[in-house]
């Protein structure tokens, strides 16, 4: 159980555990850092990453997402109930 808490508090992770994090396939994960999508490097010939970078990544992302404050977002409003048949 301890080997288990210490492998997922590492800092820098590897493709298998970095998709666990992120909660994505590994197939995804690994497209989108070979495209440069999100931040990874290469340790010889394989891809790892780093949790604070990940993080980082994520709150950009999700504030990139954000809409502006100014914008006030108003009800769809309902259409007029047309007459009974």
């Amino acid at each position: 159980m301890r080997a288990t808490t210490q492998i997922a508090m590492r800092e820098v992770m590897d493709i298998r555990s970095a998709a666990e994090y992120l909660g994505i396939s590994g197939d995804s994960l690994y497209r989108y850092a070979s495209e440069g999508m999100i931040p990874a490097f290469k340790l010889g010939n394989r891809w790892r990453f780093k949790r604070s970078l990940l993080d980082a990544w994520m709150d950009q992302q999700s504030k990139a997402r954000k809409s502006p404050a100014s914008a006030k977002v108003e009800p769809k409003q309902k259409k007029p109930a047309g007459r009974a048949r």
